[in-house]
Formats: C-alpha cells, sequence, structure tokens
C-alpha cells in the first residue's frame, strides 16, 4: 500500500488575520504539551531526557509541517528558506520534514478557488473560457497554478494566490519566528532573524502578480534568441495583482535527469550555472529562488524551461562587486586577498574568535583550492561538502554565531545553494572556472573583462 499521508489534498487556507494567528498560537501550544508529556513519561521511567529529543518526535515534527503547509505564506516560505539555506546545520529529523515544504502544499478547495476567482475577473469569467481544470498542476507558499485554455485558443497556466496570505504577512512572519524559537528546534547560535527579514520581504514582493509579471518579460527579453531558454509569456488581460496569466509550456520535471545521459546532466547545468553568472555580473536582475519546480526540461529540443520569476530581485552594486573580488582572489589562490574580500562583505566578523576566524578561512580555501584544479567540478564527489558540513556543525555547537550579512548576499548564497544541490542531484560536472573566467579581472588587473552570452 503507497503512504498517501504527505500527498497534496484540498484545504481551505486560512484567509483571516487573528484566524491565522490563533492557527500558529494553537500549535505552539499543542508542541508544548506534548513536550510537557513526553517528558513527564521519561522522568517516570527514570530517564533525564533532552530537551531536542522530547522536541523532535515524529508526532510533533509532524504537526509542524502540517500545519505550516496548510497555511501557506510565511509559514512556508521560512521553512522553505531554512531549509534550503541552512539545511546542513539543522537536525536530520527537521531537515527531512521542512524539506517537503519546497514541494508540498494542500490546495485550495473548488470553492474556496471561485470566490478568488470572482474576486479577481468578475461574475461569469467561466464563460470565455473554453476549459479550467480546478485542480492545480502545481501548489507552493503563495499560490496555485491551474491549466485553462479561453475560447480565443490560448492555452493558459494560470496562477492563482492565497487568500488572505499578503493581509497577513507581517503578523504571519512574528508568529512562525517565535513558534520556531519556542519549539527550539534550531541550533544553539542559529540566529533567525536574517531568514525572517528575508521571508518578509520576499513575500510582499511576490504576492504583487503584476510585478512578477513584468519581470517574466524583463527576462524574456533578456533571453531573446537564446534556444537553450525557453520562458512562458504574459498575458496582461487576464492578469492581476493576484492571479497571473501565462502560457502553458510542457515539460518533465529537472529532477527526472537523474537517470538522462552524463552529457545532458552536465549541459543542463553548465547552462543554469552559467545564466547564475550572468545574473549576478551582467543583468541587474537575479531570480533568486532555486525550488527545483522552476525548472523544466524539454528532451526533443534540448531545452530547460524558466519558471517563476516573483522572487526576481536587483542585487546591490557592493555586493556584486563583492563577489567578483572574492572569486578573483580565490580563484587565483591569492589568500590574503580572499580574506580581505570576504570581511568586505561581512562574511568574516572583527569580533569572531581567533581560532574560528582561521578555521572559516580555511574552509574557503577548500573550496577555492577544488575549484582551481584542472577540468570540470565533480558535484557527483561529495566528499568535499561532506567535510564543509561537518565543520559548519562543529562551529555552530561551539557557539559560533554566524555574523550579519547583506540581505542581497543571502539571496545570492540561497540561489547557488540551490544549484549546487540540484548539480550534486543531477551528479553534474561543471567547469565552473571556465564560466567565470569571462566574468572576472585577472588577480592583478582592476578592469574587469566584458562578458559574453551563448552556451
Amino acid at each position: 500500500m503507497s503512504d498517501t499521508s504527505h500527498r497534496p489534498r484540498p484545504v481551505a487556507v486560512p484567509a483571516g488575520r487573528l484566524h491565522r494567528m490563533a492557527r500558529l498560537g494553537g500549535l505552539a501550544t499543542q508542541v508544548a504539551g506534548a513536550v510537557a508529556l513526553g517528558g513527564a513519561k521519561a522522568l517516570a521511567g527514570g530517564a533525564r531526557p533532552q530537551l531536542r529529543d522530547l522536541v523532535l518526535t515524529p508526532g510533533n515534527i509532524e504537526r509542524l509541517t502540517q500545519e505550516l503547509a496548510q497555511m501557506r505564506g510565511a509559514a512556508m516560505k521560512v521553512g522553505q528558506l531554512i531549509s534550503l539555506e541552512a539545511g546542513d546545520l539543522l537536525p536530520a529529523e527537521l531537515t527531512a520534514i521542512l524539506s517537503r515544504l519546497r514541494s508540498d502544499a494542500h490546495q485550495m478547495p473548488p470553492q474556496q478557488l471561485k470566490q478568488v476567482l470572482n474576486a479577481a475577473w468578475g461574475q461569469g469569467w467561466q464563460r470565455q473560457f473554453a476549459r479550467f481544470d480546478v485542480r492545480p498542476i502545481a501548489a507552493a507558499s503563495i499560490g496555485q497554478v491551474h491549466r485553462a485554455q479561453l475560447k480565443d485558443g490560448r492555452d493558459l497556466a494560470v496562477k492563482v494566490q492565497y487568500p488572505g496570505v499578503a493581509r497577513s504577512i507581517e503578523s504571519d512572519v512574528v508568529n512562525v519566528g517565535a513558534l520556531l524559537r519556542a519549539a527550539r528546534v534550531l541550533p544553539k547560535g542559529f540566529d533567525l532573524a536574517p531568514y525572517l527579514e528575508a521571508a518578509r520581504l520576499q513575500l510582499h514582493e511576490e504576492t504583487d502578480y503584476l510585478r512578477e509579471g513584468a519581470q517574466l518579460q524583463r527576462f524574456a527579453r533578456y533571453l531573446e534568441g537564446q534556444e537553450r531558454f525557453l520562458l512562458p509569456a504574459f498575458h496582461a488581460d487576464w492578469s492581476t495583482g493576484q492571479v497571473l496569466a501565462m502560457s502553458h509550456i510542457a515539460g518533465q520535471p529537472v529532477e527526472d535527469l537523474q537517470a538522462a545521459p552524463q552529457p545532458t546532466q552536465d549541459g543542463v547545468m553548465r547552462d543554469l550555472f552559467a545564466l547564475f553568472f550572468d545574473e549576478l555580473f551582467t543583468l541587474d536582475d537575479m531570480q533568486s529562488d532555486p525550488n527545483f519546480a522552476n525548472f523544466l526540461y524539454q528532451p526533443e529540443e534540448d531545452r530547460i524551461v524558466l519558471l517563476d520569476f516573483g522572487a526576481t530581485r536587483a542585487i546591490a552594486s557592493d555586493v556584486v562587486q563583492g563577489y567578483r573580488d572574492l572569486l578573483t582572489a580565490g580563484l587565483a589562490g591569492c589568500w590574503t586577498e580572499m580574506q580581505q574580500a570576504a570581511a568586505a562583505m561581512g562574511l568574516l566578523a572583527g569580533d569572531m574568535r581567533p581560532d574560528h576566524h582561521a578555521r572559516l578561512i580555511a574552509m574557503m580555501q577548500l573550496v577555492f583550492t577544488a575549484l582551481r584544479a584542472p577540468g570540470p567540478f565533480d558535484f557527483a564527489d561529495t566528499r568535499l561538502s561532506q567535510q564543509l558540513q561537518a565543520e559548519g556543525l562543529a562551529l555552530m555547537e561551539e557557539g559560533m554565531t554566524p555574523p550579519p550579512v547583506a540581505m542581497d548576499v543571502l539571496y545570492v548564497q540561497r540561489k547557488l545553494g540551490g544549484l549546487a544541490l540540484l548539480a550534486t542531484r543531477l551528479r553534474a560536472r561543471v567547469d565552473l572556472r571556465a564560466l567565470l573566467a569571462s566574468h572576472l579581472r585577472p588577480a592583478g588587473n582592476t578592469s574587469p573583462i566584458r562578458t559574453h552570452r551563448g552556451r
């Protein structure tokens, strides 16, 4: 018998701000009650349980995950951010559950969906559609996507925003942060504040679907003429701030390429990394969400489909220059300049313990030494990532608190980390140094080399 407990199902989204606050408060009470009961049972049996063991029970983790999935919005976004950007620092039990929030979300029931569309399009909108599938083809933290066809023949993918998400952003972020802190599921020294702020800012931007439509058009113009990438067309006449209409594009999930030939895996990841470096160093904007669901692959055309531009944002020029300086120095093996560039970006804090400071520099040197090796970087070889993960966990257990960095650094690291995770999943081999060569100045040369585009 297959396990259906984690499959998305129609569940109404709590729309009222007070209702959402009550749901999160009730969840905190449930977790606290379960911890107290578990501790009492353990003590009665003569054991002295650790708080972490009481909190991270299967029942408590399932409560957290199911409620965050039903709340959507900030609740799911915080879980996604933590799981993508700090997964290596979290307990394995929590990482496994939070990772579900990257792809699992319950669906709005048809009646609630109709209410949202009536508010956006007015009564009687169905008369202009030849078909509108009420069962979504995708559901995520802010909205769900439906396949539809207009009577004029246009084949659409319609993204519909969950009701109440935009109005409840501020209170949701505060309450989710309080819940995660109260549950004590995060490691000692982990600073949740940057992730909460990132979720708050990102949600305000992502809930504006007209902004996303404009970003989609911008990227389409930028990639015009590049046959390797395909983007949906924006349909302004059926789009509002809460409903986004785009052309529907078919493709297979990029994760399915795990069974593809090695050259296909290598080529897809090479082009995704090339696009990332182009976004960082050439284009003014970056699509900062590396969710695997945002990439499809068309095997017949050997083409990558790019989806979801709600998380697109401009990266500050000083952050771009900081990455250029850091990568230039690191790839040249100029460790003093590398350290100076890292400090300028805030990656190394002046008040950090000297031994922690030295170990962080050593971790950076490990990464750049691997990147400087001739030939492609083999993401299938996970020894380096395992070594870095073990050292990072050791530093956290010793009480090292990561220094606060600019929010744009967090977004860049998020995209880079997601691409690296996908490349590892696909066991891809990518010559990252060659991709970076056109974006970086040679060591000792202050004039950057102009980038080129193409495959």
